[in-house]
């Protein structure tokens, strides 16, 4: 073999050699910090032409409390843009449960003014009464969510 052949075949060595590296940084740097989350300006992810009913017009919860488990007492207002809960820094509740995910569930308001929940995908699930939620779960007053070992209560 010429000399220019084995050089091109060690740079192409060299050059997979890097992609790997770098791909596997890549993955511990999701795996530590989490995915990132954008969010658009503007629509706040609602349907366009739908009216949204007035703050004060809701009689739906206004806050979410943590009832059992280590963050105990901790209570966070809800408000329009909804909540991520899990154990990832960019969540608005981070869990130092051991049986939550980085990004665990969501919280949010509909365009009919009712509170919804969905779990993203989590390992050990999410629950309502005993039964594990999927998408799209309505949540009222003194609806309690429990992830893991922390139970979650929505309040007035």
């Amino acid at each position: 073999m010429s000399e220019l052949t084995l050089n091109i075949i060690r740079l192409g060595i060299l050059a997979l050699l890097w992609a790997f590296v770098f791909s596997v940084v890549g993955a511990l740097r999701g795996d530590l910090y989490g995915t990132r989350v954008l969010t658009r300006a503007g629509g706040g992810g609602r349907e366009r032409g739908v009216p949204r009913a007035p703050r004060a017009a809701r009689k739906g919860p206004t806050s979410l409390a943590v009832v059992a488990g280590s963050l105990r007492g901790t209570t966070l207002p809800l408000h329009e843009g909804g909540l991520l809960i899990g154990r990832n820094p960019e969540c608005s509740l981070v869990l130092t449960d051991d049986y939550a995910s980085g990004r665990h569930l969501r919280i949010y308001l509909g365009p009919d003014g009712v509170w919804y929940a969905d779990d993203l995908n989590s390992t050990n699930g999410t629950f309502i009464n005993n039964q594990r939620i999927g998408t799209g779960h309505p949540l009222g007053v003194g609806t309690q969510v429990r992830i893991g070992q922390t139970i979650l209560e929505l309040q007035r």
